[in-house]
């Protein structure tokens, strides 16, 4: 399960700011919780690559998922350290990786102004958007509608900053049993995914194939990309799906499924993977 850690971390990732409530033509003077959000850049080896807006909390997990997930490093192992460093401009993590990761970053370098509703900011070649992608090697682990449905009914009661904001996504990681795992909230879908996948990395569980993964945003093709690289073999969307992402997810071997909510959801690829005896489609 998450860490008290985690949970402390959020209860300081929003603030109270004075508002005028109007209901009913009536006006009322009170308190509403906004959830925080600074930029943050990230330096690998002295030097800035990215600069993104955030919610500051976990961003030592943000920084190894963004790390995995660009491809910036192909493991763990490859990153040496990181150091969060705070000023009255924003935030700075710095993380030392391998060397040979580093030239790898250097060839390929883009200035990436990155916003919360945009994953390819700063993308300077068309060849840049489609990076090249193992697919996930086949796993004979099957996932279960109950399960599916167990987790849409639990996701919610974990979404702590969301219930008292209403302004962030999550990522969460469920056991193929339906059980919750692990979860990251943050005003960008794309970090919330990044902060996610380095908090499980971080702690050890890095075996996405024995659970799935739930994100409360729809499933664009760069949140598809994070999760095949990743190594999730399937992501259950609350929103719609893109066409490039299904095609990213049909040729890679993830199972998406979108549009979920309890009692219902779409499967757009590799239906296959799910326990069929539990449900039955007509056409």
């Amino acid at each position: 399960m998450d860490t008290d850690n985690h949970s402390s971390q959020q209860k300081q990732a929003s603030r109270l700011v004075d508002v005028e409530f109007v209901e009913n033509g009536q006006c009322h003077h009170m308190q509403d919780h906004v959830a925080l959000e600074c930029p943050v850049a990230l330096e690998f080896n002295g030097i800035s690559h990215a600069v993104m807006l955030v919610t500051p909390t976990d961003l030592e997990d943000l920084a190894l998922g963004f790390a995995l997930s660009e491809r910036i490093v192909d493991e763990v192992s490859q990153i040496y350290d990181t150091e969060v460093m705070r000023s009255a401009d924003g935030v700075t993590v710095a993380i030392e990786i391998a060397s040979v990761c580093f030239a790898g970053l250097k060839d390929k370098r883009r200035n990436m102004t990155g916003r919360t509703g945009c994953g390819l900011c700063g993308t300077e070649t068309l060849t840049q958007v489609l990076r090249p992608m193992q697919a996930l090697a086949p796993s004979p682990l099957k996932l279960g509608a109950n399960s599916i449905e167990a987790a849409l009914q639990d996701l919610r009661h974990h979404q702590i900053l969301q219930q008292s904001t209403g302004a962030t996504h999550a990522a969460a990681w469920f056991n193929l049993a339906g059980e919750f795992q692990l979860m990251r909230e943050d005003v960008g879908r794309h970090n919330a995914l990044d902060k996610l996948i380095g908090a499980g990395l971080r702690s050890g569980r890095a075996d996405w194939r024995e659970g799935f993964l739930v994100v409360t945003s729809r499933a664009s093709m760069e949140m598809v990309q994070k999760a095949i690289i990743a190594g999730f073999h399937f992501l259950v969307a609350i929103s719609a799906p893109t066409s490039l992402a299904i095609e990213l997810a049909q040729d890679h071997g993830l199972c998406l499924i979108g549009f979920a909510r309890p009692g219902k959801w779409t499967i757009y690829s590799h239906a296959e993977k799910l326990q069929q005896s539990e449900q039955s489609c007509t056409t």
